[in-house]
């Protein structure tokens, strides 16, 4: 039997849970990733206001292997209330005790989901970005990727506080 991580767990017991009770989560781009001025990938999270999320966490797993396994990233099982929080990919703050898993860098081969939900009793929103390397290595410098797409950090910032 394959072991799920925390955050995994936490999601699909919320999607069942929406899925039983009628509710469908809206799916919100309120999460980015940028290439930092040391070289290396950076998380933007934008939870609304102070909501209070929970299911936070980063996966990497290969494509073609269609195994579903997270073989690079990390969670975190705590529901926290983070405000807008930028940190290094691979190095979420201390204080969140997130849950490393496998290699704590980009592989090229690895597609990366990092996401979250609203972590009270509605569940109204989710948050999901997924990305590849090849989508940062084409990032010019002050450029993010959200919503499926390179922006400019302003135009993801109003499209989050739009979404909200």
């Amino acid at each position: 039997m394959r072991r799920t991580t925390g955050a995994a767990a936490v999601l699909g017991t919320v999607a069942g849970a929406l899925l039983l009770s009628g509710c469908v989560a809206e799916d919100l781009p309120l999460a980015a990733v940028r290439v930092g001025q040391d070289g290396k990938p950076h998380a933007l999270i934008r939870p609304c206001g102070d909501d209070r999320i929970e299911g936070l966490g980063l996966t990497g797993t290969r494509a073609r292997d269609g195994s579903g396994r997270d073989l690079s990233g990390w969670s975190v099982d705590d529901t926290l209330r983070t405000g807008d929080a930028s940190f290094p990919l691979f190095d979420p703050p201390a204080d969140w005790h997130a849950q490393h898993t496998g290699t704590q860098h980009t592989v090229p081969a690895y597609t990366y989901r990092l996401g979250f939900m609203k972590g009270e009793f509605n569940y109204e929103y989710s948050v999901t970005l997924t990305f590849r390397t090849a989508d940062l290595a084409k990032l010019k410098p002050g450029r993010v990727w959200a919503d499926g797409r390179a922006m400019s950090l302003g135009e993801f910032e109003k499209l989050a506080e739009d979404s909200c």
